[in-house]
């Protein structure tokens, strides 16, 4: 008799995808903004806007110094944030600087949503990027459901993030939004990380507990 592969898989261990996970997080959330705030509070706004600059080509080279590669995406935002730093100082207003990546993240919001009903769920396909699975794993309609579900997730948490942020931007000072911003975004990125972590853990107990098809 013939037995297809089981469709199980395994999730590597919670401590290693957070020692994977933390330095990204501090590097890329936690540090720009100490960075920006602490230039923007000795040295005006300018100074804040070069500091950004620095850190984030500063990042490039030191990859680049040590061999380790630079990320596409890196550049990327190098890019936008020399863009959005030339607007910001062309106009005086810090305001300028956050607004567009606030409104990218009700762009992300709308991209999880849409990507539901053409049941090309984006939290798979970020999911499968940062952990390899196998595509009988992917095809099983429980995980399916799951991708879905966490999409429509996901798509309500950058939802939330850019309302409240547009909100703190428009109507706070640039100190309470980065550091007030910052905290609240963080609690409820790491909820949503949270929920995700334990139903995907659940959906593989369904999963690997399901008898394989003889």
């Amino acid at each position: 008799m013939n037995r297809t592969p089981h469709p199980g898989f395994e999730l590597p261990r919670l401590t290693a995808m957070l020692r994977h996970a933390l330095p990204r997080f501090v590097e890329g959330v936690i540090a720009p903004v100490a960075v920006f705030y602490a230039a923007f509070a000795l040295l005006g706004l300018n100074g804040a806007l070069v500091a950004a600059i620095v850190w984030v080509y500063g990042g490039i080279v030191w990859r680049y110094a040590r061999g380790d590669g630079v990320p596409a995406m890196l550049v990327l935002a190098a890019i936008g944030v020399t863009v959005r730093a030339g607007l910001a100082a062309y106009t005086g207003s810090a305001v300028v600087y956050f607004l567009q990546p606030t409104l990218g993240t009700l762009m992300v919001s709308i991209a999880f949503l849409a990507s539901v009903p053409l049941g090309r769920p984006l939290a798979q396909k970020l999911a499968t990027d940062m952990v390899p699975m196998p595509e009988a794993f992917l095809r099983h309609e429980r995980v399916r459901q799951f991708f879905l579900r966490i999409s429509l997730l996901w798509s309500l948490v950058f939802l939330t993030n850019a309302v409240f942020s547009l909100y703190m931007l428009l109507n706070e000072s640039i100190g309470t939004f980065l550091w007030v911003r910052t905290s609240v975004v963080a609690l409820l990125g790491a909820a949503a990380v949270g929920v995700s972590l334990l139903g995907f853990r659940r959906c593989m107990r369904h999963v690997n507990g399901e008898p394989a098809t003889v």
